[in-house]
Order: structure tokens, then C-alpha cells, then sequence
């Protein structure tokens, strides 16, 4: 393909593979000859949630069939390592002396066969002094059993009240007329990814070699390097096809920083790989947030001072979760809205849960659901439409950098636009209208209809920058080199899309890679939907400077000019201007430059900062008030991430992320009884979301290009969870508002809704 990127609807490239003969993923590398006759990791996992360890007794398990080692911190030589974001926190790899979560490893066992190590496990024999389970997020913040007792509490992070201006706490809210209050508890989720984790690795002269699934080679490189006391030469990460991941695998985690010192420990190459069980309570979770908001301003509408404080569930590590609230829910804690007074406190603890980790949002899904609950809270209050509010109180349109009360620089901004454009897909007005009919008629199925308008930041994850190299072959072909890595976003597809357009080659001569440390060294993988405007700017970037290069190769083989040579991108040839008839391809150009290698081209982009995208759903749904059942009808989502490289690719991702952020609203939620034993551990007790709970969704398109970056792109990863889910939960609410329901906390299960109306009081 040639010509304009922008609007052009490619078919993805990968889509052929994943189709036909299927991806290649950590489980399909039985013909790697670097693995061949590798042994496998069972890990035993404990069965409490908090308690010390008094006895280890693998005896049993040695005499099991199949089972070559079996090893603990002790016997590994394991060291206590600190937390990132408190170093005080410490724990080793394999749990030595206590334990802080149903499915911590604590034993690790090496089989001839997987299924032999699963047998094994079954004969370990771990005696605890069971302590005191923290579960309940509240309660741990004031528990005297501190789950990390060199913390000295178990809040790990507290972060200093942010308000403006300098009056805080209730002084913001005396001079409003009306202030509303609410507690809502956005609720812990499993990412669930279709490929769990897995993991291998051999050792060759003295180096690591190790392939696992992830989203970012590169840092996992630097992880493993630390673990195995490696230099980062001696390590090679090799990431084939990722059958998912959501933000859950961006870091190592301990079952995959073991395999090189239990590799070694054997002389042989070791695999693991996770069951969905265990998937379900090893993976890192995501949301758990506890909310507590209140709301002020005028009767007549305006919203004058907005409080919010979030109270972030960290699980049982002070992992990436315990700064999802002070670093990603407060910066985006105002919303859209043009509010005087803000104040936004953030604080975070450990329970004995898994940990928490960024989930598709990670932290802006949670600041979107509660301010757009607080304003349907507020305009219930007053008696008015909350889309009347909403319009009352939007910041309006503009164009250059807009500072926040709360700190953040939004890049560019006409939240106005989008709502109306959702608005008018949905007919809001008509809904509304049936909605007042069905009251009146007193149905048993009652119409709901949320709207939600939001502002997400995408790309801030330091540093802002991306690798990219291009290699012209010999033969002509192009051969992108990216340190993003793809996960079902389609990268090949856009990268090559964009290369294509700056050189003229075809998409279909242009080969990506990325994921393979040797090959790209550098690189800040997938994560905050960062990719596009990052990674896809640096393929840009580069592929502009590999046409100047060859311009000056294609002169000195015409014997022209440099400034008279042109780019003919239709037949991706150089020739003078004006005399097209004598020209040379872009293989006569590689083969000039090296007739063995070709022509390479290789940089960096810098983003001068990070991009905000934004939108508007609007959700209708119909409830059952004698069942309680919820059924969603339509969706219609505006998500304005500036300028389309590929629409059917935006279309997907916003699909999925609706799918997500529905599946939290009505069904999802990992919960753990008294004891911390989890009571969702599997696909049969997790209520994961299928087509046949979804409405096809209607995507209204809208493109306001940032500044940030030459695409003029911004994130959509993560927009259709930030959107939807605070739309969907709104929506089941305002069905029931007739019948004195003011809120239901997620998921809007039948259950909630039915005990919800059965309470209520007009």
C-alpha cells in the first residue's frame, strides 16, 4: 500500500496466521531445539491466607513418579527482596517464613512430565500458624496484624490530600447549596487472559535464554537480569505470540524469575505453565478500589467542589497496584468538568489477596466511574436530567494545553462534541420518552438509559519515548524492528501501514519484529495504551529519515542531484524529477548500501508529554424489576483518539474494551470468603462475558488530532473500559430511579438489583 495512512480500512496482517494455522505461543515451542528434553515446574501454592511457616515436608513429593528436584528458598539460596514502591515491604520469591495469599509459591518442583508435577504437589506438607486474614480493605487499614510487620502499618502509601484551593476537607463545600455523599467500591476483577501464563528456559555458555509470555521484553530482560545476578548481555528474552494480556503482563512474577536458578539446579532446560485455576489467583487482579465521594453546588446545576478519596486495595504485595490511585486515579479525578473547588486524597494497602496489578485502564477506569456516579448522584439530588448536568458543568472546547485544578495538562479537548454526537445515535430524547411511558404503564420491564463522558491519559508512562529500526533487504523488502510489543492491537498491520506510507513499499513486503531482546534491545514494550503514539511515531520518524538516506544513495547511482531526486510512493521508486522514466527501487538503493545487509535506519521518538483521549457512551438497557435480570440493548461509544491509522483495528479495540468494561458493570467480581479462600478461582464460579450478553456495538466516529506527536494519535486501548463501564452501572441504576434506587455498587447482578428495589424507599 502507498499513499494516505489516514482512514484507509487495511485488513490486518496477522489475521491470515491466527486464522489458519494459529499463533505460536509459549506451549507450542516443543520444536525449539534449545528446549529439547526440558523438564518441567510445579509450584505448590499456599492454601492460607496469612500465616507463618513452621514446617516444609517434601518428602513425599520426592518419591513421587516423575520427579527429578524438588526445592525451597532454602534450598535455592533465595534472598528477601524489597518492594518497588516501599522498599521496607520484603519477601522472597518462594514464600520462606510466611505467607500473605491463597496461591503464594512457596515449594517448587521439577518432573519429566507436567502432570507429574501436579501429582507431586498434591504430597506436600506445609504446616502454618494461621494468622489473622485481612480481606476487607477497611478493615486492614486499622488492624493491628500488619501483614508486613517492618511497614509498622499496613497502609503502604498515603498520599498528602491534593486540594485547590488551599481549604480542604469540608471548608471546599460550605458555600454550596446542595452536597451529596457516596460510597461506591469498584470491585476486584481477574484479568483473564485466553493464554495464562507460561514460561522456559535453557542456559547456553553462560547465558540465559528465556521465553515468556509478556507485554514488555525488555523490562521483564531487566528483571530477570536482577534475579539471576546476570549482566544484561548474558540474558536474552524472547517473547513468541501473547494470547492476551490487559496490563496483568507487563512484569515478571515469581514463577518466571525462579526458572533460570531452578534451570541451573538441574542442568537442564525448565518450562512452566500455569493452569486457569491457578491463573485465576497468581495473575495479578485489577480495580479494588474503595471510594468515597462527595459532591456540591447549586440547585440550579453547577457543580462547584468535588472531594474525592480512593482507597486502593494493593493485595498481598506493594506491587504497581498500591500506586494505581495516587499516580493514575488522581490526576484524572476531575473529569471533564469545570469544577472550582477539587480535592482528591489517595491511599493505598496490603490485604491478604492477590496482588494487585494494572488491569486495561489501571487507575483511570476508577476515577471516570466515580465522578460520573458522583454527578448522577448529584443530579438525582437536584431533580434534574443528568445529561442536563452534565452539559452544565463540561470544560469547554479547546485546542492548547488545559491545566486542571487537580494538576494534569489535558492536551486537547471538545467534550461537548462528543457527547451530543453519542446522544443523537442513541435518540436520547425518544428513550426518554419510552422510558416515562413504561413507568407510567408500571411494566415489569423497566428501560435504563446511562451516559457517561470521560478523559483518560494515554502514553505517560516514563520514559515518553520508542525505539524503532527499519532494514531495507537486498531484495527490496522493508523489516520493521519495534520495542513495542502486540497482544492482539494489530501492530504489524499499523506499522507496516505507516512505513508503507513514508516509503511506498507495500504492506505486504514489509515483515515486523519486536519481542526479541537480541534483535530489539530497547524498548518500553505495551502498556498504557502507549503504542501508536510511541511506537508507531518512532516507525514514522525513522522510516522519514531512511527515505533522506536513500535519496542520497538513489543521486549517486543517477549521477544527480541529491535535491533533484524524488520519492515516487505509487511505484516506490527514486527517480528525478521530471524524468521518472530512469529510476531505481528501492532494492537497487539496499544493494548499494550493502549488497549483503542492506540499507538500515534506526532512532528514537520523544513525546514531549502524554495525550489525553476522550468520549462519551451511552448505555440503555432494560430490567426485570421482579427478577432482578438485566439486559443490555444498546451502546453507542464516541472515542476521540484523534487521527484513525486503521479504522477496523480502533473499531476492535473499542469493542473489547466495552466488552471488559460491561463484563464489570453486570457480572464480574473475584471475591474471597472470611478465611481469604478465593470462591472464584475458575471459569465455572467467575462469570466472564460472552456475545450473548452484549448489544452490537455502535461506534461513533470523531477525530481531534493531538499536537503530541506527528501522528497527531492518541491512546484507544482503554478508552471503551473507561467509557462504558460508569454508562452500563448508570444505566441498570437509573431503570429503578422511579422505585428510590439512588445506587448499586458493581457488578449489577440480578441479586444486587432485585435486594436494591426490595430495600428501597421512594
Amino acid at each position: 500500500m502507498a499513499g494516505s495512512i489516514l482512514g484507509n480500512r487495511v485488513l490486518r496482517k496477522e489475521d491470515p496466521k491466527f486464522l489458519t494455522i494459529g499463533g505460536k505461543y509459549i506451549e507450542d515451542l516443543n520444536d525449539e531445539p534449545l528446549l529439547a528434553d526440558a523438564l518441567h515446574v510445579t509450584y505448590v501454592r499456599s492454601t492460607v491466607a496469612h500465616g507463618k511457616i513452621t514446617n516444609i515436608d517434601l518428602s513425599e513429593c520426592k518419591q513421587a513418579p516423575g520427579v527429578i528436584a524438588v526445592f525451597t528458598a532454602d534450598d535455592l539460596g533465595l534472598e528477601p527482596v524489597s518492594a518497588t514502591f516501599n522498599p521496607m515491604a520484603k519477601r522472597t520469591y518462594l514464600a520462606k517464613d510466611k505467607v500473605r495469599w491463597v496461591g503464594e509459591p512457596v515449594a517448587a518442583i521439577v518432573t519429566q512430565h507436567a502432570n507429574q508435577g501436579e501429582d507431586a504437589a498434591e504430597r506436600a506438607i506445609i504446616d502454618y500458624e494461621t494468622l489473622e486474614p485481612l480481606i476487607d480493605v477497611e478493615i486492614a487499614m486499622t488492624s493491628t496484624t500488619l501483614i508486613y510487620e517492618e511497614c509498622g502499618s499496613n497502609v503502604v502509601m498515603d498520599t498528602i490530600a491534593l486540594g485547590i484551593p488551599d481549604n480542604t476537607g469540608d471548608a471546599i463545600f460550605k458555600d454550596c447549596e446542595v452536597v451529596v455523599k457516596g460510597r461506591f467500591m469498584n470491585q476486584r476483577v481477574a484479568p483473564c487472559p485466553l493464554e495464562a501464563r507460561g514460561s522456559a528456559v535453557a542456559w547456553i555458555d553462560g547465558r540465559l535464554y528465556q521465553w515468556i509470555s509478556t507485554q514488555h521484553a525488555q523490562g521483564v530482560r531487566e528483571e530477570i537480569r536482577k534475579a539471576n545476578g546476570l549482566e544484561l548481555e548474558n540474558v536474552r528474552i524472547i517473547t513468541p505470540d501473547v494470547g492476551g494480556g490487559f496490563g496483568a503482563k507487563i512484569s515478571a512474577y515469581s514463577e518466571e524469575l525462579l526458572l533460570g536458578a531452578i534451570s541451573k539446579h538441574v542442568g537442564k532446560p525448565v518450562r512452566w505453565r500455569e493452569t486457569r485455576s491457578e491463573s485465576m489467583v497468581g495473575l495479578g487482579h485489577g480495580r479494588a478500589q474503595l471510594q468515597f465521594v462527595t459532591i456540591g453546588g447549586t440547585k440550579a446545576g453547577r457543580v462547584t467542589a468535588y472531594q474525592l478519596h480512593a482507597i486502593q486495595d494493593s493485595g498481598g504485595w506493594v506491587d504497581i497496584g498500591t500506586i494505581l490511585a495516587p499516580f493514575m486515579t488522581r490526576p484524572m479525578s476531575q473529569g471533564v468538568y469545570d469544577i472550582a473547588a477539587m480535592e482528591c486524597r489517595t491511599t493505598s494497602v496490603v490485604t491478604n489477596t492477590t496482588p494487585i496489578v494494572a488491569y486495561r485502564g489501571a487507575g483511570r477506569p476508577e476515577a471516570s466511574a466515580a465522578i460520573e456516579r458522583a454527578m448522577d448522584l448529584f443530579a438525582a439530588e437536584i431533580g434534574k436530567d443528568p445529561v442536563e448536568v452534565r452539559r452544565m458543568n463540561l470544560i469547554p472546547k479547546f485546542m492548547e494545553p488545559y491545566q486542571t485544578k487537580i494538576g494534569a495538562a489535558y492536551d486537547v479537548g471538545d467534550y461537548a462534541a462528543a457527547l451530543e454526537k453519542a446522544l443523537a445515535v442513541a435518540k436520547y430524547t425518544e428513550a426518554r420518552t419510552e422510558q416515562a411511558v413504561r413507568r407510567k404503564r408500571g411494566d415489569t420491564v423497566q428501560l435504563g438509559i446511562g451516559v457517561s463522558v470521560y478523559v483518560e491519559i494515554t502514553g505517560g508512562v516514563d520514559p515518553k519515548q520508542e525505539h524503532a529500526k527499519i532494514n531495507i533487504l537486498p531484495n527490496g523488502r522493508a523489516v520493521v524492528y519495534t520495542g513495542t510489543s502486540p497482544h492482539g492491537q494489530g501492530h504489524v498491520t499499523s506499522w507496516a501501514m505507516i512505513a508503507s506510507s513514508e516509503t511506498g513499499i507495500s504492506i505486504e513486503d514489509i515483515d515486523v519484529v519486536w519481542g526479541d531482546t537480541d534483535l530489539v534491545p530497547s524498548g518500553g514494550g505495551t502498556m498504557g495504551s502507549r503504542s501508536l503514539q510511541q511506537g508507531g511515531a518512532a516507525v514514522q520518524k525513522v522510516s522519514i529519515e531512511l527515505v533522506d538516506e536513500a535519496r542520497k544513495l538513489a543521486a549517486r547511482l543517477m549521477e544527480a542531484n541529491e535535491s533533484d531526486v524524488v520519492l515516487d510512493k505509487t511505484n516506490g521508486s527514486f527517480h528525478v524529477a521530471g524524468t521518472p522514466a530512469v529510476s531505481k527501487s528501492w532494492a537497487d538503493v539496499a544493494q548499494a548500501a550493502d549488497p549483503t545487509i542492506g540499507l538500515t535506519q534506526e532512532g528514537i521518538f520523544v513525546a514531549t508529554s502524554a495525550t489525553f483521549p476522550f468520549g462519551a457512551h451511552v448505555a440503555i438497557v432494560e430490567v426485570d424489576i421482579e427478577t432482578g435480570q438485566v439486559t443490555h440493548r444498546r451502546h453507542i461509544a464516541c472515542d476521540d483518539a484523534g487521527k484513525v491509522i486503521n479504522p477496523l483495528i480502533l473499531e476492535g479495540q473499542i469493542h473489547g474494551g466495552i466488552a471488559q468494561g460491561t463484563a464489570q458493570a453486570l457480572l464480574e467480581e473475584f471475591r474471597y470468603d472470611d478465611d481469604g479462600n478465593p470462591i472464584t478461582s475458575n471459569f465455572a464460579d467467575y462469570a466472564i462475558i460472552s456475545a450473548v450478553e452484549l448489544p452490537s456495538i455502535e461506534v461513533v466516529h470523531m477525530e481531534t488530532p493531538t499536537f503530541v506527536n506527528p501522528l497527531g494519535a492518541k491512546g484507544i486501548g482503554e478508552s471503551g473500559t473507561i467509557g462504558s463501564t460508569p454508562a452500563v452501572q448508570s444505566a441498570v441504576i437509573d431503570a429503578l430511579m422511579h422505585l428510590g434506587v439512588r445506587h448499586i455498587d458493581m457488578p449489577t447482578t440480578p441479586e444486587r438489583v432485585w435486594s436494591a428495589i426490595a430495600t428501597a424507599s421512594v
